[in-house]
């Protein structure tokens, strides 16, 4: 295989890649969009199968593992019972752990900005833009506030905004799938 060759290949390879995840990109933004309940809870009913199969491996780890001593295989049956446990449980109730799951979500996003926005106040002093700081971080706090009191309709909205950025987002790199060139990489 000529070096010309294995670049056309490569080439290839790359446009590929970057069709397929374009492609699934705008499938899930679309999903998303649609039916965002559904597909909400697709992706709980994802999770729950990771649990299940997490906690499996840590059980079998605790059962068949002869190099951990006795409370680490303890320990790792437990943890793989009480992931698979969850698992179960959130399969039995889909929506009511999807609408956690939500709600989870929203009051994180909720506290994480609150935290940013103080932090950014913090470091004031070293900033050379304080007017943008100042802005940044009132919004932040406000926003991370709001979120607190309404977690999920904070989450839909954000769900909103991933199924909007998926499409958008998918549709530049199926664009970028047709126009790649070794230059761009």
């Amino acid at each position: 295989m000529s070096l010309e060759s294995a670049e056309k290949s490569a080439v290839n390879g790359i446009r590929t890649a970057l069709g397929i995840g374009g492609v699934l990109a705008v499938i899930v933004g679309i999903l998303i969009l649609v039916w965002p309940g559904r597909t909400a809870a697709v992706v709980t009913a994802i999770i729950a199968i990771y649990a299940i199969a997490a906690g499996l491996v840590y059980a079998g780890l605790g059962i068949f593992s002869k190099a951990k001593g006795g409370w680490s295989r303890v320990g790792h049956i437990v943890l793989g019972m009480l992931f698979v446990i969850a698992g179960i449980v959130a399969f039995f109730n889909l929506a009511q752990t999807t609408e956690f799951l939500a709600i989870f979500l929203g009051i994180l996003v909720g506290v994480m900005w609150i935290i940013e926005g103080v932090v950014s106040l913090s470091t004031l002093s070293e900033s050379r833009s304080k007017g943008w700081t100042i802005f940044f971080a009132i919004l932040s706090i406000i926003a991370g506030i709001v979120l607190l009191f309404s977690p999920l309709w904070g989450a839909l909205v954000l769900w909103w905004v991933l199924g909007i950025s998926l499409v958008v987002l998918g549709i530049v790199q199926i664009i970028r799938a047709f126009t790649f060139s070794p230059l761009d990489a």
